[in-house]
């Protein structure tokens, strides 16, 4: 009996080995690769639209960053409303713009600072998407407080339009490519970086601006095209780094 059971057991396998019954590698590979499209096809269907997405992004910011922006703001303005007429409480009104901005950097840095932009990569939003959408809600936000407060110096501080660009939006602007030029650098893109030289530009900034003989000989187009040349590079910085946060196929991160 033992002898017909092994002697059945090697012609099924010797049956097995000539008609080759195992899985078809191919049609494997085929079904695998079309329950993978229909899966995508599936998540598009309920994709959030932007708006939705937008509020989705603002529900995970921290929102003390914003409230500590506007005290930061608050602060400003009470100096040069008590200070009003003082020259150099007018022109140091550029030392806490820096601040203003260094305010967002424990958001901007949170994805690197938790070690989750792996998980974030292999997300159905890509980085762009998210880095996108948190640079839009900020700047939504510092519009909305930053109109506040200058609705509320030209109403109740004499100072003009002109001075409240170069005095405040200039080193404003400069901090803000400061810190989006650290965040583009992988090697040395620390958060402690980014302050770090916020700080030390303050301390150019108030050599500069309490130094009458350097403000004084400085002229007024060489303000604006200071102003100018901050701005757009300002705006390629923001571009470099949207562009150098992108996803491959496989969801791995690849920092250009």
């Amino acid at each position: 009996m033992m002898a017909e059971e092994k002697k059945l057991e090697a012609l099924l396998k010797a049956y097995k080995k000539e008609t080759d019954i195992g899985p078809d590698k191919d049609r494997l590979e085929q079904t695998i690769r079309l329950s993978k499209n229909a899966f995508y096809r599936n998540e598009q269907k309920q994709t959030a639209s932007y708006m939705e997405f937008l509020i989705q992004q603002g529900a995970y910011i921290r929102k003390r960053w914003w409230f500590l922006q506007f005290l930061t703001l608050i602060l400003l303005w009470w100096i040069m409303y008590s200070a009003e007429g003082n020259y150099y409480a007018e022109r140091s009104m550029g030392v806490l713009a820096p601040v203003f901005v260094i305010l967002l950097i424990p958001e901007f840095w949170k994805n690197r600072s938790s070690g989750s932009e792996e998980v974030e990569g292999a997300a159905f939003y890509s980085l762009r998407q998210v880095y996108s959408a948190r640079m839009l809600l900020f700047g939504m936000a510092d519009f909305f407080l930053l109109s506040l407060f200058c609705g509320a110096v030209s109403a109740t501080v004499q100072l003009t339009a002109e001075d409240l660009l170069i005095q405040f939006f200039l080193p404003f602007n400069v901090t803000c490519c400061i810190c989006f030029s650290v965040l583009c650098c992988r090697r040395y893109g620390s958060e402690y970086m980014a302050v770090v030289l916020s700080l030390l530009w303050i301390s150019v900034w108030i050599l500069i601006v309490l130094n009458e003989a350097v403000y004084t000989a400085v002229a007024r187009p060489v303000w604006w095209l200071m102003l100018l040349v901050s701005v757009s590079y300002m705006a390629c910085m923001i571009f470099c780094f949207l562009r150098s946060c992108r996803n491959d196929q496989e969801g791995n991160i690849s920092w250009s």
